[in-house]
């Protein structure tokens, strides 16, 4: 009888699918992933998940539509880096980064999909959270000198956020900011979960992640 592996289904460019890939790459968790275009969802995606949305995680007996939760999960199967021996203050960061700095990323980047706001204004409030948040950084990272669940749970954002400008924002003169996120750009772990899939289909054969 051939081994049955969870399904994530989930997007490479999506910071949530993201963090996800990360703690999965970490716990060395096995999943069949399922790369969807979010313009083209599957039947059996939507069938899946309650909010449409990518990273969805269906295992044997539940169905994760929380990148957090999908993390939690892996990691607590298998955490070799200790990413979840951390204070409670990590799941206000992250909890705040998504209520507080996100709404200003999409606005900021895609400003399009928001004509009655001003983007500059957007611009300018993730700026000044993320000025606060440089400071946040204990040593080489949110808790001291190694990475904890908080910090791989919020770098994609500040790299979505970096690529709107890179070349200002590698100029800005962050305290530690640009060098927390270098680590994580610039690491083996980030090419491994940035890797290229075709998109799902019902007849493809399966592919297996990490």
């Amino acid at each position: 009888m051939e081994k049955e592996f969870p399904i994530l289904y989930s997007f490479r460019r999506c910071p949530y699918a993201i963090r996800a890939r990360w703690a999965l790459l970490s716990s060395d968790v096995d999943v069949e992933l399922r790369e969807v275009v979010l313009k083209d969802k599957p039947s059996e995606f939507l069938k899946v998940s309650n909010s449409g949305t990518v990273p969805c995680l269906q295992s044997s007996d539940n169905i994760m539509d929380e990148s957090i939760d999908i993390m939690i999960w892996a990691l607590k199967k298998n955490d070799p880096d200790g990413w979840l021996d951390m204070p409670d203050e990590g799941y206000g960061l992250i909890d705040e980064v998504e209520k507080k700095f996100k709404p200003h990323l999409d606005k900021t980047k895609y400003a399009s999909r928001y004509p009655k706001i001003d983007s500059k204004i957007s611009r300018r409030l993730a700026i000044d959270y993320l000025i606060n948040f440089d400071r946040k950084i204990k040593g080489q990272f949110l808790f001291g000198n190694q990475p904890k669940l908080a910090d791989v749970a919020i770098f994609p954002f500040v790299r979505q956020f970096a690529n709107i400008d890179i070349n200002w924002f590698n100029e800005f003169q962050w305290k530690k900011l640009k060098d927390w996120l270098d680590f994580f750009v610039g690491s083996k772990m980030f090419i491994k979960s940035q890797k290229k899939f075709d998109q799902w289909r019902l007849d493809a054969d399966p592919v297996f992640f990490p």
